[in-house]
């Protein structure tokens, strides 16, 4: 956007706070808002300041910001950045409820003030008076708009008063909290009760409010700037009712089912509201509608770029982020140009001529004991956006999109659905629920029934029963061309019509294309065609008759990949990888293609690719777009696992693939293939055998003795990966895995207890190793990589391991004949090492390998694959600094989830930070992921192997001379007492004996709890369980690890927060 020269006053410097680790609730939409406002700000020639410790981001890449700290998000560190930095001004609105919350501190403790920093943009005033309940409902009253009736809380007495003035049921919420933290319904005082003691463990203040469940959500974007001008980018609707966080909904834009009058009021509204809170730049506000009245409330308004904004931005084609940066400069609307058209101006309000629909992604199923009931808390970890011209085809499109095994709304195979409940089904939300509505329709309920269970408007039941009527015909009739189309335009993939009618996916695609019935490119294009559009967000449209675009090229054509959904495993690291490898084609010349959904990623921002298809990536998507585009290749290895497993089908239709060639990556990914080429070539790996029945299976484990690990071929992040102690967990788990790889048979090796573990990211070409970076483990072996503690360069390891190390990966980097990036995992026993696996494709340690060695490892890749990597030196190894990568868990969203590592993957995000040492670095990574220093050194230590115990013997005594008060569980109390260590019992639950852990933890008498559970199995409820989800339910630190424990208790020897050096990542 080039601005008209006003005479405006710029800050030289403007400090960005970021939005720290992914989490849920505040996920990649932060990278893509704070990417997009370093831009606007540089466009100015302002210097910008970004802190933000989540090293896997695009902002905290080179290229952007002028300087970057990788340190906490807290008022602590954020106020000596400000003394060093000395910035003019702040911006708070880019980095969540994170970044607002820090904020909000610096400006009442007088840190802002006393450095002469200003807020720009919305100022904090205005952000108090959305964010404190009590504020919000007095300001709304004065101008005479309905909020609904609720109590600002802050003692638990007031709360149950106000909830029998109200009537139940009644919601409960903390205020200050990001996607509804600490919230939910209470029928009745007890349960009233128990939700108050976890909200007041998030916040001082609770709200208690009157339940508006079924009504209509529906939520509008609008834009503000400092002389008034104001506008509504984009209004979006709830598909399901109220009741559940609009996070955790699937939402259309725009809206379907209001009428125009409707419409309009609400719009009116948004705008009254906005002006008169003062809010510059953009927000969101949030609506309750009662379907049978003209009835409304508002719910909420979010002074700052929400998950949603990423969606409106991404679905308008209306850049919001940046546009939100360049009004909190002082520019007004008029002055700005609109960047993608680049015709009108911003002050300007979309028209839509398609649907944009989002589905959140949820990954419960990696958590074990976690409800699955979808609430006003936020569970889901990541969401896709489908585009197209009808209901239909979007809600089927976005399904697949999902990656969670549909095909689409039917034809469905297995999906666990409990089928005889299915009233259950349909009237609590799970991530399921629109399932249980298509079986519903297909056994004849009528629409009213549903609708009155769910509360889900009939008009999306009515679109819904479309596609499950459309499934019956293709069962009964003959598919002919009218069939054919009328199915594609439903959203039918080619795979769903081959199961209906009973063929292969690729008969239907061949009789599809002698039909000539195939997909049209069309442009986003916001101006509902009243003005030429110059954008390049394109989608395939089977409602149409010609496409937007002509496929002519001067340059020669690059294709990628992208990720798709953000989930556990795969989150946005991957995007990183994604953007980079496209900054790379461009720099060799090449026009590129970027194929992704993600509406919360930089790499489907306007100004990344020449051409992005914001479409599903699936075989038949991904061949269409190639046929059309017909480019020079395709790059599959830097998306994560989704396009990795496409790999062969891909090859099989004769697509060109940059990089290692399709056949080597199937022998890294199919385990039997893998662990015969290792032995072929010499490498050593733990002792393993494949099998597809399972007696034979028993029979392996007694023989190398348990535990083993059990594992199924082609996975991410560790699916259906475990560990077995015994014959009887081992016959569970074989049931588990042999249903995820039907063509894959599963997997089983020796689990080595007490094995190092270290990994490689590395780079090849043409089978030669280029260059690579070694990282060991905190924690043993036995937890999943992606939820470890990660050092690099590794501080205790041999030079002859790492020698060993450099030497099996060159073996298999010649035998795979590998080009472009791979990642090797490596167990150390007593300095033999031994290969867990390979993956040809970079893993999510890419971008911290990258940011802490200095070689952005993505652009070598890249290079790789194209044949043009320059051999030289690079220095990896013996570098004067060290980089600490930590893992961010969200178990305090997921209720009733056991927090523990184990084999399976689970932490959302993560950090990394620098540092002289490694304690420097390990703290101020922790420090990152929420870890608080104890202030009053209280500790409670359960550790249930006697190895751990004595393991952790000199750790305790470290504490102990440090000052710190210790409380043990009665066994390991015994130990320590043994061993001359003063400790305090603190008795079991049910023992009857006082003090018991429950009252220590609830009552804050402890600021840190140490729990190490005896074993990776947890399926029964020990008091092991109770104690750790006790702890994170009241927001205390916990530590699970006996390693991390034990390098936590050497960091505090040595470092404590005022220790911790302040620089960039510049001077590392």
């Amino acid at each position: 956007m080039n601005s008209k020269t006003s005479k405006l006053r710029l800050p030289k410097k403007v400090l960005i706070l970021g939005s720290g680790a992914l989490k849920i609730g505040e996920a990649g939409e932060f990278d893509y808002s704070g990417s997009q406002a370093i831009k606007a700000l540089k466009e100015e020639g302002i210097e910008v300041v970004l802190i933000n410790p989540n090293i896997a981001t695009n902002q905290t890449s080179k290229g952007l910001a002028d300087k970057i700290y990788f340190l906490p998000v807290t008022p602590f560190f954020v106020e000596k950045v400000i003394e060093k930095e000395k910035p003019d001004g702040l911006l708070l609105s880019f980095g969540g409820q994170t970044a607002l919350n820090c904020g909000v501190a610096l400006k009442s403790s007088g840190v802002l003030r006393k450095n002469d920093v200003e807020v720009l943009g919305t100022p904090v005033a205005s952000i108090e008076k959305t964010e404190d309940r009590a504020l919000f409902n007095k300001e709304l009253n004065k101008i005479k708009v309905n909020v609904p009736r609720s109590f600002a809380c802050t003692t638990v007495g007031a709360a149950v008063k106000a909830a029998k003035k109200i009537g139940y049921p009644v919601l409960v919420r903390a205020a200050y909290a990001l996607g509804g933290k600490g919230s939910g319904f209470a029928a009745d005082e007890k349960e009233l009760n128990e939700l108050l003691a976890l909200s007041f463990a998030f916040s001082s203040q609770v709200l208690v409010e009157e339940n508006l469940k079924g009504w209509k959500e529906v939520e509008y974007e609008i834009v503000r700037d400092a002389k008034d001008n104001c506008i509504t980018v984009c209004n979006m609707e709830n598909f399901d009712p109220l009741g559940i966080h609009t996070g955790e909904s699937i939402v259309v834009a725009p809206s379907q089912t209001l009428s125009n009058e409707e419409y309009h009021k609400l719009r009116e509204i948004g705008i009254k509201v906005i002006r008169h809170l003062g809010i510059v730049g953009e927000c969101n506000i949030q609506y309750a509608l009662d379907p049978e009245s003209e009835e409304y409330r508002v719910i909420e308004v979010n002074a700052r770029l929400s998950r949603s904004s990423a969606l409106a931005s991404k679905a308008t084609g209306y850049p919001l982020a940046y546009v939100a940066a360049k009004l909190a400069l002082g520019y007004s609307l008029p002055e700005l140009r609109n960047a993608i058209t680049g015709v009108t101006t911003a002050c300007f309000e979309p028209a839509l001529d398609y649907v944009a629909l989002k589905i959140p992604r949820w990954d419960l199923d990696k958590f074990r004991k976690v409800s699955h009931n979808i609430t006003s808390e936020m569970k889901s970890v990541g969401e896709i956006m489908a585009l197209g011209r009808s209901f239909e085809e979007v809600m089927q499109k976005g399904l697949r999109m999902l990656q969670i095994g549909m095909l689409g709304l039917t034809e469905n195979e297995r999906l666990n659905l409990d089928t005889d409940n299915l009233k259950k089904q349909i009237a609590e939300p799970t991530p399921k629920r629109a399932l249980a509505v298509a079986d519903a329709l297909a056994k004849n309920w009528t629409i009213e029934e549903i609708h009155k269970l769910s509360g889900i408007d009939p008009w999306f039941l009515g679109k819904l029963n479309n596609i499950v009527e459309m499934s019956e015909k293709l069962r009964k009739e003959d598919l002919d061309e009218d069939l054919m189309l009328s199915a594609k335009k439903y959203g039918f993939s080619d795979k769903q019509i081959a199961l209906a009618t009973k063929q292969e996916e690729n008969q239907i695609r061949q009789k599809r294309k002698r039909m000539g019935i195939e997909p049209y490119v069309k442009q986003i294009d916001t101006m509902a065609a009243e003005y030429p559009a110059k954008t390049n967000y394109l989608y395939l449209t089977y409602h149409a008759t010609e496409h937007d675009i002509d496929f002519v090229s001067k340059k020669k054509r690059a294709m990628v990949l992208g990720s798709g959904a953000y989930c556990i495993g795969s989150s946005v690291e991957f995007d990183w990888c994604s953007v980079n490898a496209i900054k790379t084609l461009d720099k060799y010349g090449y026009e590129t293609i970027m194929v992704n959904y993600n509406p919360e990623t930089v790499s489907t921002d306007y100004d990344t690719c020449d051409k992005l298809y914001f479409d599903e990536l699936s075989l038949e998507r991904v061949l269409d777009i190639y046929e059309l585009e017909s480019p020079d290749g395709m790059i599959i290895s830097v998306g994560g696992q989704i396009p990795n497993n496409l790999v062969m089908k891909l090859d099989a239709a004769n697509v060109n693939i940059f990089g290692t060639e399709a056949k080597n990556i199937d022998r890294a990914e199919n385990r039997h293939k893998f662990s015969q080429m290792l032995d072929d070539i010499g490498v050593d790996q733990p002792r393993w055998k494949d099998f597809a029945t399972t007696d034979l299976a028993f029979k392996f484990a007694d023989e190398v003795g348990y535990p083993v690990l059990v594992r199924p071929s082609y996975v991410l992040s560790g699916a259906a990966m475990a560990v077995a102690q015994n014959e009887e967990s081992l016959q569970a788990y074989l049931a588990k895995a042999a249903k995820i790889s039907k063509d894959a048979p599963v997997v089983i090796t020796k689990f080595e207890m007490g094995a190092k573990e270290i990994e490689i990211d590395a780079v090849a070409q043409d089978g030669e190793l280029v260059i690579y970076a070694i990282a060991e483990h905190v924690e043993q072996a036995g937890v999943h990589s992606g939820d470890a503690t990660i050092v690099l360069p590794p501080q205790k390891l041999y030079l002859e391991t790492v020698k060993r190390i450099r030497m099996a990966t060159k073996k298999i980097a010649k035998a795979l004949n590998i080009s472009g990036p791979f990642n090797i995992q490596f167990l150390a026993v007593n300095n033999e090492i031994k290969v867990i696996e390979c993956n040809l494709r970079s893993s999510r340690s890419f971008p911290f390998s990258s940011k802490v060695t200095g070689y952005n490892f993505i652009e070598i890749a890249t290079e790789a694959m194209l044949g043009k990597a320059k051999k030289q030196a690079y220095r990896t190894v013996d570098l004067d600094h060290v980089g600490v990568k930590a893992p961010q868990f969200s178990f305090s969203r997921l209720k009733g989830a056991d927090p523990v590592l184990s084999v399976e993957m689970a932490s959302t995000g993560e950090v990394a930070c620098f540092g002289d040492d490694l304690h420097e670095a390990f703290l101020k990574a922790m420090i990152s992921t929420g870890f608080k220093i104890p202030k009053e050194k209280r500790v409670l230590i359960s550790i249930g192997k006697i190895e751990d115990k004595a393991d952790f013997l000199q750790a305790a005594r470290k504490l102990e001379l440090m000052g710190y008060k210790l409380h043990a569980t009665s066994g390991t109390a015994d130990l320590f007492r043994e061993n001359g260590i003063k400790v305090s019992t603190v008795h079991k639950a049910d023992s009857g004996e006082k003090p018991d852990f429950a009252e220590v933890i609830a009552n804050g008498k402890v600021d840190w709890v140490i729990n190490i559970p005896r074993n990776y199995s947890h399926e029964e409820m020990t008091t092991g369980y109770a104690i750790r989800r006790l702890t994170i339910d009241n927001n205390i630190p916990l530590t699970t690890n006996v390693q991390v424990a034990k390098l936590m208790v050497d960091t505090l020897e040595h470092y404590g927060e005022e220790d911790l050096k302040i620089e960039p990542w510049c001077n590392y």
